[in-house]
């Protein structure tokens, strides 16, 4: 598909964009730079970046201790979650290097460039909640952007406590998670208001994980329940739409009791896909990877080709329907923002 052709003002926008983003660069480094030669600094020594605040970073050290951290001149893109070597000094150090990531979290930015959000995931949390309602194109979606950065994803279903007293609400959540457990994937149930929580603690325990999901499911209120000291504003729920508004400003690290950490991220209403081709939405349906190369065609859309390998396996019942609706509809807005 080819790639959308941009107005000489969107041209010149993004121009500007980037000259002012190479100019804050300069002057970072220069401020780093400054603070090294002035010999104000200890001894190299790594740590983690526990948070992000435009030119600077909040970086814990080996011993503990967090310290704000200019940034040398050569770095760029550092996110919450990088392992990065540092000096520390009497009111703020140098990151000097960024260690290698094993895994990032990205999502393209308004220009197309995917952009990191936090690295050395082990595995992504997507929270979906009664309210607002979820539906099975837009978990597919999480699903799908998780197997694409090849992190694990577990579904979370928060605010059980509501289907508690609803049988008929548990009913259709029942119906339409049913699916994802027969695929692999981990189903947690949970409430933070209810306080049933060490399912979620156990699945946290010694891993570095991170919620994603829509704004008003409830990500700030779980992680206020599992860390009440660290205080994060929590949005109402607008009563009129069921949609919440955002309410985390930057990517923060936290630290579990029972040795995880958890990433919590600004809050993100869906996946922007569209920057992926149809060969990387096929491998991220799970399912779909063993029949990939079995079509007759080679270029095969799995709509109504003879001899397409998933449209038998939707005839013979191995895979979904719900599931090939999902792939249909993401590949119909490849290419488009959002």
């Amino acid at each position: 598909m080819s790639k959308r052709k941009l107005s000489r003002q969107q041209n010149w926008r993004i121009s500007k964009i980037q000259d002012e983003r190479s100019a804050r660069a300069l002057r970072r480094g220069e401020r780093g730079e400054e603070v090294l030669g002035a010999g104000e600094l200890g001894a190299e020594q790594t740590g983690l970046v526990i948070a992000h605040f435009g030119t600077q970073v909040d970086v814990e050290g080996e011993a503990g201790g967090t310290q704000r951290c200019h940034l040398r001149a050569n770095l760029d893109g550092l996110v919450t979650g990088d392992r990065v070597v540092w000096c520390a000094g009497d009111t703020t150090g140098v990151v000097v290097a960024r260690e290698p990531r094993h895994s990032e979290l990205r999502r393209p930015d308004p220009y197309g460039k995917l952009k990191p959000i936090a690295a050395n995931i082990d595995q992504i949390l997507v929270v979906i909640a009664p309210f607002p309602e979820p539906h099975a194109n837009l978990i597919d979606r999480y699903l799908v952007a998780a197997e694409a950065v090849a992190i694990e994803p577990v579904l979370l279903l928060n605010k059980s406590d509501l289907l508690d007293r609803d049988p008929a609400l548990r009913a259709r959540m029942q119906a339409l998670l049913a699916l994802y457990p027969t695929l692999g994937y981990r189903l947690l149930e949970v409430s933070s208001q209810s306080g049933s929580l060490a399912v979620l603690n156990e699945a946290l325990r010694d891993r570095v994980s991170v919620f994603v999901g829509q704004s008003g499911v409830g990500k700030s209120s779980l992680v206020n329940a599992l860390l009440p000291a660290a205080g994060l504003r929590v949005g109402a729920l607008s009563e009129l739409r069921q949609k919440g508004v955002h309410t985390t400003t930057t990517a923060q690290l936290f630290h579990l009791p029972a040795g995880g950490s958890l990433i919590d991220s600004p809050g993100i209403r869906e996946f922007g896909l569209w920057h992926m081709g149809r060969e990387q939405v096929e491998e991220g349906f799970r399912e779909f990877r063993p029949l990939l190369g079995h079509c007759r065609f080679r270029d095969c859309s799995h709509e109504h080709e003879p001899g397409c390998a998933i449209l038998a396996a939707v005839e013979g019942g191995a895979i979904s329907p719900t599931r090939l609706a999902s792939y249909r509809h993401i590949v119909s807005t490849l290419g488009q923002p959002g």
